[in-house]
This record gives C-alpha cells, sequence and structure tokens, in this order.
C-alpha cells in the first residue's frame, strides 16, 4: 500500500473535501425520502453513487491506498452507470414514466422521521468513534448510518416496488460509504463481488417488476397483497 500524503494541509483539504462530500451524500439520501417519480428516485441513487465514488477517491488519497481508487471506480460504473441502464432496458415504461408514487406517509412527515433517525444514527454511532481513529471515520462512520436506516425507513414506507428496491440499494451505499473509512484496506474482490451481487439483483427484480406490471398493470405492493388475498378465497 503506498503512503498517506504527508503534508498536514493536503490532509486537511481532502479531509475537508470529504466532509463536504458526507453532507451532499445525506441531503441525497433525504431527498429519495422525499421524491415522488421513479425517475427522479433513480437520479437520486445515481447523485448517491457519484458521491459514494467521490468519498472512496478522496480517502484513496488522504490514506495512499488506491485499492480505494479502484473500489470507486467499480462502484461508479457498476451503480451510475450501469444499474441504471439496467433499470431503463427492463422496466422502460415504470422508469420513465413521469406519474406520483404513492407513500405510506406524506413528505413532511416522512422527513421529520429520516431527520430523527439521523440523531439517533450519530448517537449510536459515538461509542464506534471513541473505539475507532482517522481522519475521516468522524464523518463517514455516522452519515453511512443515518444512510442505511433511513434508507430502510424508505424501502419500508414505499408502496412501489422500484422505488422500495432502490431505498434497499441505497443502504448498501450507505454501508460501503462507512466501510470505505472504517476498512479502507478492504479486499477489493469484496467489492467486486458484491458490486456484481447489485447487479444480478437488479436485472432479476427488472425482469421480475415487468413481468408483474404486465400481467396486473401495477407494481403497487398494496395492489400485490390484494390480489394475493382474493387469490385465496
Amino acid at each position: 500500500m503506498a503512503q498517506p500524503l504527508s503534508a498536514p494541509g493536503a490532509q486537511l483539504w481532502l479531509a475537508n473535501l470529504n466532509a463536504l462530500v458526507g453532507g451532499l451524500f445525506l441531503l441525497v439520501t433525504f431527498a429519495l425520502v422525499s421524491l415522488r417519480q421513479v425517475y427522479a428516485c433513480v437520479r437520486g441513487f445515481v447523485a448517491q453513487a457519484v458521491l459514494l465514488a467521490a468519498s472512496a477517491f478522496l480517502l484513496a488519497a488522504l490514506y495512499g491506498n488506491w485499492d480505494l481508487m479502484v473500489i470507486g471506480v467499480v462502484d461508479l460504473v457498476a451503480k451510475a452507470i450501469v444499474v441504471p441502464g439496467v433499470l431503463r432496458q427492463t422496466l422502460h415504461d415504470e422508469v420513465q414514466t413521469r406519474r406520483e408514487i404513492t407513500q405510506v406517509l406524506n413528505i413532511p412527515t416522512a422527513l421529520l422521521a429520516a431527520l430523527a433517525l439521523t440523531i439517533l444514527a450519530y448517537f449510536l454511532a459515538q461509542p464506534m468513534l471513541a473505539a475507532a481513529s482517522g481522519p475521516a471515520i468522524a464523518v463517514n462512520l455516522p452519515i453511512g448510518l443515518a444512510g442505511l436506516l433511513v434508507g430502510a425507513f424508505t424501502a419500508a414506507v414505499r408502496r412501489e416496488a422500484v422505488p422500495l428496491f432502490l431505498g434497499l440499494l441505497a443502504m448498501e451505499n450507505s454501508a460501503l460509504f462507512a466501510g470505505v473509512a472504517i476498512a479502507p484496506e478492504m479486499p477489493l474482490i469484496a467489492e467486486v463481488s458484491i458490486a456484481f451481487d447489485v447487479l444480478m439483483m437488479v436485472f432479476v427484480v427488472g425482469i421480475l417488476t415487468r413481468a408483474v406490471h404486465e400481467r396486473i398493470g401495477t407494481t403497487e405492493v398494496g395492489a400485490l397483497r390484494t390480489l394475493r388475498e382474493e387469490s385465496r378465497r
């Protein structure tokens, strides 16, 4: 592994840039809670993936670990380019149609819940921060944990299949956002395997969602539950 940058000024500059990227990452995660169109949710996921890659690039220079640079490239290609492409190919009408999607909670309530989860994440991160060291952990760990909780909340309150699945992918992004700071020497094969698994999940979910939409005309989870109950009768 290469040696980290020795100049304190350069380290501070990179750490501040990473903090800025972390703030934007959290803002995009909040935006995913409030977006009401599938197309906008896909773009929000792409923005989150780009910010995750930017943090990996900055930490690669900060730690002198160029495996993180490759991880950032893999993340950028897989999640910002390939995943949206697969979704558009398999679910063109579902993704491109600018229609309102339904959610269990209204936007103000959902944002307040996301804020409460973020505050909870910062409290939960304090014991881990006390036992960890590194110039970027204080930023990436609480923000990644907050994104994990908010992503789970987003998946829980969505009634549409594609936005629900994007909430799960946002959780994976958030876990990796914390992971690149906690374990910058993670094996490269692990990230490549995760990226491949994500692509396979997107492909399978896209095909299944398209089949369901063609059969019943909707991907709303509530409608699917009603259909199952009627079939039992």
